[in-house]
């Protein structure tokens, strides 16, 4: 197994135990073990038990950066890139959380934690929404001043909807057309400048 796969493995390994025991329940050795790995292979990747979760989430956020990616790079009408990207990212971090059964409380106990690992995958987040912003400037078809700064806008204010997502509480009530079709009214105000 070259190194690359050794690591992934522990990583795929870690992310299990965490998710079936919590961080705090897994040890060390609980992941050697059950990647079938010893624990010298594990410390010659990881120092600890909190690296192995960075690594976890670092994972995770590496394979909802390629889904944004691909829809980043479709070709598209613009405001329905914008909002597929939105519901792409809100999708994928609901799907993470829940998927990760015991983890999902680490993941809301730890915020900090995640938000350390998580500047390279909003510094790239934020680079798709300025080229999808760029390429409606430059077509014409949007009216921004400061692409990036309407790029920082629409993440933080992505980001800050993760959490009513996950707990099913954004659009309450609302049929997921119906809501989908008010966030595109709205980005469509906003980029056109049009009432």
């Amino acid at each position: 197994m070259t190194v690359s796969k050794t690591k992934a493995r522990l990583v795929d390994v870690a992310r299990g135990l965490f998710a079936k025991q919590g961080l705090e329940n897994t040890t060390m050795n609980d992941i050697a073990v059950a990647s079938g790995k010893g624990r010298r292979t594990l410390y010659t990747y990881f120092k600890n038990k909190e690296d192995i979760y960075f690594a976890v989430i670092e994972t995770e956020l590496d394979t909802l950066s390629a889904r944004l990616m691909e829809v980043a790079n479709r070709r598209m009408d613009l405001e329905e890139k914008l909002v597929e990207i939105i519901y792409v990212h809100l999708r994928s971090i609901k799907d993470v959380v829940l998927r990760n059964g015991n983890l999902r409380a680490e993941f809301f106990r730890n915020i900090w934690m995640v938000e350390k690992v998580r500047k390279h995958f909003d510094q790239k987040e934020t680079e798709y929404f300025i080229s999808v912003l760029r390429e409606g400037v430059n077509s014409g078809d949007f009216c921004v001043d400061n692409v990036a700064l309407v790029a920082d806008v629409m993440h933080y204010c992505v980001k800050g909807l993760e959490v009513p997502y996950i707990y099913g509480r954004l659009g309450e009530g609302l049929d997921k057309l119906e809501t989908r079709r008010m966030v595109k009214t709205l980005i469509h105000r906003a980029l056109r400048g049009e009432r």
